[in-house]
């Protein structure tokens, strides 16, 4: 047997340091740091660039609009375009009192007839909704239809009618505005969202 070292009773052996930095340790922190550092600069960047930049402004409804060739408001039998609906209003028949027989509705003020034929110009099928349309009277005022009162008329044709390309129909749309009032235009839209377009009812063919 080869004799054993004596026992050492000095001090243990100091173990080396590790002298790497405190990122060079523990790697995996430092990228996630480094990444959400990133993350933080490349956000106050774009909130600051934000406040330089001029937002567009919001999308506004385009008003009602339609001239004849000679620069005036079509009147009562001249068509007028919106869409992919060409109107013509035929007649008007204000002071009505009561539509739709003994199960009928009686008016607030008095039901205001607007006759009208409605062409489908586009190249599909399009539906026309009485609802659409408003009524303005002398003083600037909007009406809005009174679908519930077209139900009880026969023949209004005005209540969400869908109409193929090509095709037109005579529809009735009905207002209910009161006794004084005096509508002197129609706003005409071929949908809810559409510029519209202004018949003059003081104008006739």
């Amino acid at each position: 047997m080869s004799p054993q070292p004596p026992p050492q009773w000095g001090p243990a052996p100091e173990r080396p340091q590790d002298r790497r930095g405190w990122f060079a340790r523990h790697r995996l922190l430092t990228v996630l740091l480094a990444v959400t550092t990133g993350l933080v600069i490349l956000g106050v960047l774009g909130s600051l660039g934000g406040q330089d930049s001029t937002a567009p402004p919001p999308a506004t409804k385009a008003k009602a609009k339609a001239v004849t060739d000679s620069g005036r408001l079509p009147g009562v039998g001249e068509p007028a375009r919106d869409g992919k609906f060409e109107f013509t209003v035929t007649r008007l028949q204000p002071g009505v009192g009561h539509i739709g027989g003994a199960y009928g509705q009686d008016a607030q003020g008095q039901f205001y007839l607007v006759h009208m034929t409605v062409k489908n110009i586009g190249d599909r099928a399009r539906t026309f909704d009485g609802a659409d349309q408003k009524l303005i009277d002398r003083n600037g005022s909007k009406y809005s239809a009174d679908t519930a009162a077209a139900i009880h008329l026969d023949g209004s044709d005005s209540f969400l009618q869908q109409i193929n390309p090509g095709n037109a129909v005579d529809g009735i749309v009905v207002f209910d505005v009161p006794k004084n009032a005096d509508p002197v235009r129609i706003e005409l839209h071929d949908s809810l969202f559409s510029g519209g377009t202004t018949v003059d009812l003081t104008r006739r063919r």
